[in-house]
């Protein structure tokens, strides 16, 4: 079999650009090129101070249908892309089995690439052949499995370090996928808050009037243990507050034990609140940690032999915080009671000294999230001064498989 490379024609598509230089897009499947794969981005943003590398065996396991129960009912498809030998781009595809059977879509993400339109035009090319054989209907991305993968564009903020739980790319990104025919879905918003020394008298007022009506409590959380015993019942609420955003999917039992175990066991009690209701159901939560950006750089890609350390160090002396979830059940939506979760997150922010923080992507049209900010901004303007970061899904359209 004639290969190229070293990489088989059967699996590839393949382009001879002016005679000069060659093009490979090679459909990936073995353990190697999984690794090449995840190891591509340490080297397009090796000296990039905002980009923060991912530890490369969780991202292996995204792609192992043995470890990453999404595949219960999702398929991917991964391709690499190289130049003269040299690996180039990459891009992951996303069979979604309940999004395709509502509504016809691919997704795209993992996608990153050097700052040649020859090579994105290759990549997201590829992803669209395996939708049109699939008959869908639209592509839709960066998104990942689910929530809690990585997902939307940077498209405003370049100059400041991402939380580990979001995508760094660099500004040309945009630029390609728009020249290629992709146009905004919608956007995610990044927020960031210097503290002052007390909790504001609006949010005080509003947190107390709440729990008074109607007899709301903080869930104690004492250790890591109670964080733990309330695990099933908070991704009860994530499931049923996060139902119909966009792109949410309910998690399966097994996606909410791995998501758990990956994330989780990074918190500290002081950071979680949980509320419940008079009967003693958990009805809210407000997520957040010591940001872990800079010890994941530090880590760059492995937890051992000495990564960890740096991830221990930041959970106990940082006083940067990253504000992951919150979530209320929808028929306690209208109660007001997510201020009383902000209100008991901003207690311990202070008590603990924290100096500034950063909320993770939240939907732009997310009426009562950004409500709640521009009361406690004061105004409109001044909330416009905490916008971080500005992230994007694209969609394109395929109109050939009628």
């Amino acid at each position: 079999m004639f290969c190229i490379l070293g990489l088989s024609v059967t699996s590839v598509f393949f382009y001879q650009l002016f005679g000069m230089s060659e093009l490979i897009i090679k459909k990936i499947t073995e353990k190697k090129d999984f690794i090449t794969f995840v190891k591509f981005p340490f080297k397009l943003y090796k000296g990039n101070k905002y980009w923060v590398p991912p530890i490369i065996a969780d991202e292996l396991e995204d792609f192992n249908p043995k470890k990453n129960p999404a595949y219960e009912y999702a398929e991917s498809r991964h391709w690499l892309a190289y130049k003269n030998g040299e690996v180039v781009g990459r891009v992951a595809a996303i069979k979604h089995g309940f999004e395709f059977n509502e509504h016809k879509k691919i997704r795209f993400g993992w996608i990153d690439f050097v700052d040649d339109l020859e090579v994105s035009e290759a990549l997201l090319n590829a992803v669209e052949s395996w939708a049109k054989e699939l008959k869908a209907s639209e592509l839709i991305g960066p998104m990942g499995f689910n929530d809690f993968d990585f997902q939307g564009m940077l498209v405003e903020g370049f100059n400041s370090i991402t939380t580990i739980a979001t995508i760094y790319n660099f500004p040309y990104y945009k630029d390609h996928l728009e020249k290629h025919g992709y146009s905004k879905e919608l956007d995610w918003l990044e927020l960031r808050h210097q503290f002052t020394e007390e909790v504001p008298q609006k949010l005080s007022r509003v947190a107390n009037q709440i729990s008074e009506r109607f007899k709301f409590q903080v869930i104690p959380v004492h250790s890591k243990k109670d964080i733990q015993n309330n695990m099933d019942e908070f991704f009860e609420v994530v499931n049923t507050s996060y139902e119909g955003l966009f792109g949410f999917y309910k998690l399966t039992p097994a996606e909410s034990r791995r998501i758990g175990k990956k994330y989780f066991s990074f918190l500290s009690r002081k950071y979680v609140k949980l509320i419940q209701n008079e009967e003693g159901k958990m009805i809210a939560f407000g997520i957040s940690m010591p940001s872990l950006s800079h010890a994941f750089r530090k880590a760059n890609g492995r937890l051992f032999p000495f990564g960890f350390i740096h991830l221990l160090k930041a959970l106990k002396f940082n006083k940067s915080i990253d504000l992951y979830l919150v979530g209320v059940l929808p028929e306690y939506q209208k109660t007001g009671v997510i201020g009383m979760v902000y209100h008991e997150l901003w207690k311990s922010f202070i008590k603990e000294g924290v100096t500034s923080f950063q909320a993770n992507p939240a939907l732009e049209d997310n009426a009562r999230v950004f409500n709640l900010w521009k009361t406690l901004a004061g105004n409109s303007e001044v909330l416009d001064e905490k916008i971080l970061k500005r992230r994007r899904c694209y969609s394109k359209k395929l109109t050939s498989n009628a």
